[in-house]
């Protein structure tokens, strides 16, 4: 009991540098901003703040977070590209503040995006909060992924089977995975101390991806829009507690 409070402390101090650099990126996620500029003023916000960046050389991955555009489902690497009026983006954030991680990432929408992407993003983010809010110790892991997809299929939308959240502390990958589909009452039963993140990637069309040269990059082969939202949590005894929630209180656009 004593260990995994303590575990949580120091999620916590990283959650929150992970949420709040994105609160600070609100402001500058704008037309006319590039995708590289948003990695150095995340880059920067997080070491002038007692943290490092996680995704920075972690295999080979030379950015300090991901920017994930329009038909990019996760993985996107910032470069010149510029933010114009109609593009959605997702910004992943990955703090370590003394060794311990806290992972999360938002939808941007700039100037005015299409009915589509909206409500595209509106159901993702309702598709996360509504796995949050049935976690308490005794459930399966199965019962996440069915919250998520029954929600999602239901609007017409499908989910990415390729990515899944993980299992997270003072590690930046480990067990289990939580896929966001399944079956109810299935898979790993939720014990109090476990901290893992969920993070569903919603796709327009199909959920078919595929990984472009870079290695990296993960985009819907069908080109339709994807959409995510991720927090990292933790089940308490009766329970669950979000890591990574904004102290602005900023959810979903517009913010």
């Amino acid at each position: 009991m004593i260990k995994y409070k303590e575990k949580f402390e120091k999620m916590r101090v990283a959650g929150t540098l992970a949420s709040k650099t994105l609160d600070m990126l609100t402001d500058y996620i704008k037309t006319g901003i590039t995708t590289e500029k948003i990695d150095q003023l995340g880059y920067e916000y997080i070491k002038d703040n007692g943290g490092y960046s996680a995704p920075q050389f972690y295999r080979g991955f030379k950015r300090s977070l991901c920017t994930s555009l329009n038909h990019v489902v996760c993985h996107g690497i910032p470069t010149d590209r510029v933010l114009e009026d109609g593009d959605i983006i997702n910004v992943d954030i990955t703090a370590i503040v003394n060794e311990y991680y806290g992972d999360t990432s938002r939808m941007f929408v700039i100037g005015n995006p299409s009915v589509k992407a909206k409500n595209l993003i509106e159901t993702t983010y309702d598709s996360l909060m509504k796995a949050i809010k049935i976690l308490k110790p005794g459930i399966k892991l199965g019962d996440i992924g069915n919250e998520i997809q029954s929600y999602v299929e239901e609007k017409g939308y499908s989910v990415v089977r390729d990515f899944c959240g993980h299992g997270i502390s003072n590690t930046f990958h480990e067990a289990p995975n939580i896929l966001h589909y399944g079956k109810k009452n299935t898979g790993l039963e939720l014990y109090p101390g476990m901290t893992f993140t969920i993070e569903p990637m919603i796709n327009a069309g199909k959920y078919d991806v595929k990984i472009l040269n870079d290695g990296w990059t993960a985009v819907t082969k069908d080109k339709s829009l994807s959409a995510q939202f991720e927090h990292t949590v933790g089940i308490t005894e009766n329970g669950y507690e979000i890591f990574t929630e904004s102290v602005k209180g900023y959810s979903k656009p517009p913010y």
